[in-house]
């Protein structure tokens, strides 16, 4: 695993509610593609609930991130694409499940009209630093 340095607050700028404003590292870097609610045959998990479709997200991420030889401890920011921002509480109890809660990565989070198929309700994306040529993993 690679050595991340995370700064919560920088001076002059307020803490984040779970997050870090800043994350920065050496290593290799790897770019997950925005993930959803689907399973490994392509159908939608947790259609209407947001924290089931936020627990198949992660569970997505953590499959992509594992394929490229790292793990969420390797993640330096998130991007949440959102159908409405009162999923986030949901998509946060997913997030703080896989994540050091003492060290989590930058973030973002818009929200949007609507994702590419109607029934989903969140996407989220990641980009990791993995440490040395093998990589490293949680």
């Amino acid at each position: 695993m690679t050595e991340l340095t995370h700064l919560p607050a920088p001076d002059g700028v307020a803490p984040g509610n779970g997050y870090s404003h800043v994350v920065w590292g050496t290593g290799r870097f790897v770019a997950v593609s925005g993930q959803c609610a689907f399973d490994a045959d392509g159908r939608v998990v947790g259609e209407g609930d947001p924290a089931a479709q936020a627990r198949q997200v992660f569970e997505n991420l953590r499959r992509c991130l594992a394929a490229a030889g790292a793990g969420f401890a390797d993640v330096v920011k998130l991007t949440y694409f959102v159908t409405d921002v009162a999923h986030l509480p949901a998509i946060r109890e997913a997030r703080d499940a896989v994540i050091d809660t003492a060290r989590p990565p930058a973030s973002s989070a818009v929200q949007v009209a609507a994702l590419f198929r109607p029934e989903l309700l969140v996407e989220i994306e990641a980009f990791a630093i993995v440490g040395g040529t093998d990589g490293g993993t949680d």
